[in-house]
């Protein structure tokens, strides 16, 4: 009876329309449906899409599939049981819609280890444009274990990242100061350790955080331990780059331009984002400071570069428009055969104009730490914000900045 009523008011929801459109996944009876993994599912192109990873100390965990419907501004939700404990990260299969990772606590003989297993969701589920059951008459559904990584001899599982436009059959996974790289079988049911490397200096060393690069044929990898941010060469399992002392505070994450293969991007506590050229890392590129808390999250936009998300413990959620350093610094270049005169005016007087890095938008719909935030693996112009009491906010790029980037 009580798992039943836990279930019953963990899927009740509020909904109100804000800047964008704003969800509370708090129960209305309590607040113990925390929340701070928000995941794209990255193989699902046609709709929109987001995974949540609810984090209970009281009842079972569960998964969030959230489906918007932008046309209709819907969403819709179902859920999934994550029974094995309190979710601390959550990644999708690149090539396997139904296919997902989680970083989760697990208690055994008084200690509390963070493990990490690889899951498939029911094959009704794992395609997009899903409507929300009737809640009085559906029935939450369970996840499939395919395997878990095994992290006896490694320590705390921190994050899973999939090889970026793989095939879903190699992950790599940080644990305490171990990077280990898996292969997955057949069907995913079994990951073998392939290689990995250890993490080796003094006092206790632990990865926070991790980004898979998408270029150099995805055989780099860049990680971040306390104020440190290192790229490794996943052939040799070797340091490649090392950035000492990148935030004055400890950095919380990372993320590559997808667009330039040398750019990459970190957050920390000292409330920075910051940009840096990996050729050279004697000083970063940029340098964002408009946050006043720590920096839980940066994002680039998958197909626009100068779009940048940010998240922090300061509630609130900021985009920049990092044009200078972007792949496109002069504006989108479009062929001369493409415009109609008036056109082709207007692209020469956009030329002229001196493009300036700006704060674009600042969302402040969330009213405690926000921990994640993501973009739309379907829609480049649409991007997710989750913060600690279980509230996620979706927002549009401003429609005026994304016609500006357009035309």
């Amino acid at each position: 009876m009580v798992q039943q009523q836990q279930l019953q008011n963990i899927s009740i929801w509020k909904a109100v329309l804000l800047k964008g459109t704003l969800v509370n996944f708090t129960s209305i009876l309590s607040y113990e449906n925390m929340a701070r993994a928000l995941t794209p599912q990255t193989a699902e192109t046609d709709a929109i899409r987001f995974l949540i990873g609810t984090q209970s100390l009281r009842y079972d965990n569960q998964i969030h599939i959230i489906d918007f419907d932008d046309e209709n501004n819907i969403i819709n939700k179902n859920v999934l049981l994550h029974q094995v404990g309190e979710i601390w990260h959550i990644s999708t299969s690149p090539a396997d819609k139904g296919v997902l990772a989680t970083c989760y606590n697990k208690t055994s003989d008084g200690k509390v280890m963070t493990c990490a297993a690889v899951w498939r969701m029911p094959k009704e589920l794992e395609s997009g444009s899903h409507e929300s059951p009737d809640d009085s008459s559906s029935n939450t559904q369970t996840l499939e274990l395919l395997c878990h990584l095994d992290n006896t001899a490694h320590g705390n599982m921190a994050c899973v990242m999939w090889e970026p436009m793989g095939d879903g059959k190699k992950i790599i996974s940080l644990a305490d100061n171990n990077i280990l790289l898996w292969d997955l079988q057949e069907s995913s049911a079994e990951a073998v350790l392939s290689s990995s490397a250890a993490l080796e200096g003094k006092g206790q060393l632990k990865f926070t955080s991790g980004r898979w690069s998408p270029h150099h044929n995805c055989t780099q990898i860049a990680t971040a331990n306390d104020t440190t941010v290192r790229g490794w060469d996943t052939r040799t399992m070797r340091q490649i780059y090392c950035i000492e002392n990148a935030h004055g505070q400890l950095v919380r994450d990372l993320d590559f331009n997808p667009n330039k293969q040398y750019y990459l991007a970190s957050c920390g506590d000292d409330c920075k984002v910051k940009f840096w050229d990996t050729r050279n890392v004697m000083e970063p590129v940029k340098t964002l400071e408009e946050h006043s808390h720590w920096v839980w999250n940066v994002r680039y936009n998958h197909s626009h570069d100068q779009l940048i998300l940010t998240g922090s413990s300061d509630s609130r959620v900021i985009l920049s428009n990092m044009v200078s350093i972007s792949s496109e610094p002069f504006g989108h270049m479009v062929d001369d055969d493409e415009l109609s005169d008036q056109e082709d005016q207007h692209q020469e007087e956009k030329v002229k104009e001196p493009l300036q890095d700006s704060v674009i938008a600042t969302y402040e719909e969330h009213e405690d730490s926000v921990y994640a935030v993501e973009w739309s693996s379907a829609d480049p112009w649409l991007f997710a914000s989750l913060s600690y009491d279980g509230r996620l906010v979706i927002n549009r790029v401003p429609r005026a900045l994304k016609y500006h980037i357009l035309l």
